[in-house]
C-alpha cells in the first residue's frame, strides 16, 4: 500500500486545521487532537480528509468504526458518514460532521458535528407538502427537503405532545426530561419553517382532492403527502387488558407514567422482545420486583435465537427479574373490576401478587386512517411502496415503520422493518424523489438494544436463518454472531465485538455476498477488524 498524499482540495466546509505526519496509507484512520478537540484524519485513495471524531448520534468515537471506501460507519448504531465532505449518508442521527482542510498549521477547533446548509421558506410558493406522523421518518423528510433547496410551505402533523423526539430512548430510560430527548429545539422548526401541529390526528385521506381531514373536523390540502404514522403496541387480548394500571408504551408520557408508577412496587412485563427486555432492564434497580412473561422459551428466540436469548434472560435473573417463559397472560383481575390493587390484583400466569404491568406484545401499523382511500396495503396493513418510497398513488409517498418495502439485500423481498435507522434512511429517500430526483432505498438495517448498559448490534435481515455461526463464546457475554440462510451471510450480531458488524453493514452495502465458508473460517482478516 503507498503512503498517502497530502490533499490540496479545498472543502466547502472549512470550519479549522489540522496538524498532522503523513505517515497512513490507504484504508487507515487516526484520531488526533488539536487543542481541546479531537478529529478523525483519514487516508482514502492516496488523500488525507480530516473530519469530526465522534458521531454526531450519540457521539461515539469514529476511530473505533469501520472504514470502507470513503465512508466510515459509526460502531454503536450503525450511522456512516462520508470522510471527504463529511455529509451524513446512512442513519441514525441527523447532523453532519465538521470537515477540515489538512495542513502542517495548527488551530483551535470548536465544532463536533455539523448542521447542513438549509433554505427557508418563501411565502409566493404555493405548493404544500405535509407529513403525517412526527417520528424520525417525517423529521429527516423535512429537513432533505430544505437541504435541497424545496422553499414551500412544510407541514408536520403528529398525535404526540412533543414535536419529534429519540423515541427508542423511552424504553431505557424511561424518567428523561423531555427536553432532553428532542430532537431539534424548537426554534429550529421556525428558522427553516418547518410547521409543526402537535396534539392533531389525521382521520382521513383524500387523494382525488389531495385533502386530508383532522379529528377536529379541518381540511388540510396537501400538493405531495407523506405517510409516516409507524406502529402502535398491540393491546392484550385477554380479560383486564383495559384496566387502570395496565399500561403500553407509546409516547414519553406512557414511559414517565410506567416510571413513576414501578418504583417501588411489583412490576410485570408482558412480552419477552427487545422492548419489553430493555424496560424489565431499566426497572430491575428501581420496582420492588420485576416479572417478564413470554411466549417462547427464550427474550428473542426467533429473531437472534436460542443462545442469545438464554444468555439475556441470565443477565436479567442475576438482577433478580424472573421469567415466565412459554407462557401468556389469560386474564388480569382488579379491585371492582376497575384497577389493579397493591393487595388484591391476580394474573391468571404468575399465580401471584403484583401491582403494575406494562404490555410489549408486538405492534401494528398505524393505517386505519386510509380506509377508503385506495392506498394499497398488505395483509398486515403496512403500507406498500416502491424503492423510491412511492405509494400506488401519484404523489403520495410513505416511509417508516408503517411501511412495506423492497429490500435491496433480499432481492427486494417485500418486509416491513422497525428500525429507527430506516426510517431515517426511507424518509429522505422519499423527500427526494418527491423533488424528482429519483433515490432508490439502499441502506442494510442495523439496529441495537441495550441491557444493563450491555449494547447487543444486529444488522441484515435474518427472517428464515437456517443456522448461527459463533465467534468468541455467548456464555462469556463476548461474541459475533453470523446467521446464515442458503450458504449465505444474512445477518449479524455481537456483543463486545465492535466493530465487526458494523463491518458486516459497510460490506453487505457495497453489495458483498458473505458466505458461510467466510463466517465459519478461523481468520476473520475480511472483516478488517
Amino acid at each position: 500500500m503507498h503512503q498517502c498524499q497530502e490533499s490540496g482540495e479545498e472543502l466547502e466546509e472549512v470550519t479549522g486545521m489540522v496538524c498532522q505526519e503523513t505517515d497512513l496509507k490507504d484504508g487507515q484512520m487516526r484520531e488526533v487532537t488539536v487543542g481541546e478537540q479531537t478529529v478523525l484524519l483519514v487516508c482514502t485513495q492516496g488523500q488525507y480528509s480530516a473530519v469530526g471524531s465522534h458521531c454526531s448520534h450519540y457521539n461515539a468515537p469514529l476511530i473505533k468504526g469501520a472504514l470502507v471506501g470513503y465512508r466510515v460507519r459509526c460502531p454503536f448504531h450503525g450511522a456512516c458518514f462520508n470522510v471527504r465532505t463529511g455529509d451524513i449518508e446512512d442513519y441514525p442521527g441527523l447532523d453532519s460532521l465538521p470537515t477540515y482542510k489538512v495542513k502542517h498549521v495548527c488551530k483551535s477547533l470548536k465544532l463536533t458535528k455539523r448542521v447542513k446548509e438549509m433554505c427557508r421558506m418563501v411565502p409566493d410558493i404555493k405548493h404544500t407538502i405535509l407529513l403525517i406522523g412526527g417520528g424520525p421518518a417525517s423529521q429527516v423528510c423535512a429537513e432533505t427537503l430544505r437541504q435541497n433547496c424545496y422553499q414551500g410551505r412544510i407541514i408536520m402533523v403528529t398525535k404526540d405532545t412533543l414535536p419529534p423526539f429519540d423515541k427508542p430512548k423511552l424504553s431505557k430510560a424511561m424518567n428523561l426530561d423531555s427536553s432532553s430527548i428532542l430532537l431539534r429545539p424548537s426554534d429550529f422548526y421556525q428558522q427553516y419553517g418547518i410547521e409543526v401541529w402537535t396534539q392533531k390526528e389525521v382521520v382521513s385521506v383524500n387523494p382525488a382532492d389531495k385533502s386530508v381531514k383532522l379529528s377536529n373536523g379541518t381540511l388540510q390540502q396537501y400538493d405531495q403527502l407523506l405517510i409516516s404514522t409507524g406502529c402502535r403496541a398491540r393491546p392484550l387480548n385477554c380479560p383486564g387488558w383495559d384496566l387502570k394500571g395496565v399500561k403500553l408504551l407509546q409516547s414519553y408520557e406512557d414511559a414517565k407514567e410506567i416510571h413513576s408508577s414501578c418504583v417501588g412496587q411489583k412490576a410485570v412485563v408482558i412480552g419477552a422482545s427487545f422492548i419489553g427486555m430493555e424496560v424489565a432492564s431499566y426497572l430491575s434497580d428501581k420496582a420492588a420486583s420485576v416479572a417478564v412473561v413470554g411466549t417462547s422459551t427464550y427474550p428473542y428466540e426467533r429473531s437472534l435465537g436460542p443462545e442469545i436469548g438464554k444468555m439475556s434472560m441470565q443477565m436479567l435473573e442475576e438482577q433478580n427479574v424472573k421469567f415466565y417463559m412459554n407462557d401468556r397472560a389469560t386474564e388480569i383481575k382488579g379491585e371492582n373490576g376497575k384497577s389493579l390493587s397493591h393487595s388484591d390484583f391476580f394474573c391468571a400466569v404468575l399465580q401471584k401478587s403484583i401491582t403494575k404491568i406494562s404490555v410489549f406484545s408486538g405492534v401494528i401499523p398505524n393505517s386505519d386512517f386510509l380506509a377508503g382511500s385506495e392506498l394499497e396495503v398488505d395483509p398486515m396493513k403496512a403500507v406498500i411502496v416502491d424503492k423510491f418510497m412511492r405509494t400506488n398513488i401519484p404523489d403520495i409517498f410513505s416511509a417508516g415503520d408503517v411501511t412495506a418495502f423492497p429490500l435491496t439485500i433480499r432481492g427486494d423481498q417485500r418486509v416491513n422493518i422497525g428500525h429507527w435507522q430506516m426510517s431515517q434512511a426511507q424518509g429522505r429517500v422519499a423527500a427526494l424523489n418527491m423533488l424528482k430526483k429519483p433515490t432508490k432505498i439502499e441502506s442494510v438495517p442495523f439496529f441495537w438494544t441495550v441491557l444493563l448498559g450491555k449494547s447487543i448490534r444486529y444488522t441484515g435481515y435474518g427472517e428464515g436463518y437456517t443456522e448461527i455461526i459463533f465467534k468468541g463464546k455467548v456464555e462469556e457475554r463476548k461474541f459475533l454472531a453470523f446467521y446464515i440462510k442458503d450458504e449465505v451471510v444474512v445477518a449479524a450480531a455481537s456483543l463486545m465485538f465492535d466493530p465487526a458488524v458494523a463491518h458486516v453493514a459497510e460490506l453487505m452495502t457495497t453489495g458483498q455476498i458473505l458466505t458461510k465458508a467466510q463466517a465459519q473460517a478461523d481468520d476473520l482478516s475480511w472483516l478488517q477488524m
